[in-house]
């Protein structure tokens, strides 16, 4: 899939969507907030070793990249929250799930489980030229 984001053709479209993509800020703080509590007090109660969280959610190694504009580097951090909170949140629920229920899922084709890896196509942290090629072309 391209992800080549043409700021000129689809800047309709960047604009239309922007709310869409920022709305769910709150609700995630929230949730946020209560997974941490259950996180740090279920835990604890099972005898579970806690999940390090900075492992997971990194918001502040983008904004540093001189080639981006200030948007970008704003849409970086949203993105490096939420992305890293689902993963956070992905192994706190799994951690739990084994310590519930450790059985596996029936393999089902097409069935994807927590265990399985997403192939990213992202541009190289620090490589400028990577990111123009893979985002900014046409």
């Amino acid at each position: 899939m391209d992800y080549k984001k043409f700021y000129k053709k689809r800047f309709f479209a960047h604009v239309f969507s922007f709310p869409f993509i920022w709305a769910p800020l709150i609700p995630l703080l929230f949730l946020d907030l209560l997974l941490e509590i259950y996180h740090q007090i279920g835990f604890r109660l099972y005898g579970l070793p806690l999940v390090k969280r900075k492992m997971f959610i990194q918001i502040n190694d983008r904004n540093k990249l001189n080639y981006l504009n200030f948007f970008e580097k704003i849409g970086c951090m949203y993105c490096g929250y939420v992305n890293g909170f689902f993963l956070y949140a992905k192994e706190v629920a799994g951690r739990t799930e084994k310590y519930w229920c450790g059985i596996m899922h029936e393999k089902k084709p097409g069935f994807k489980t927590h265990m399985d890896q997403i192939d990213q196509d992202f541009a190289e942290f620090g490589n400028e030229a990577d990111f123009k090629n893979k985002y900014l072309q046409d």
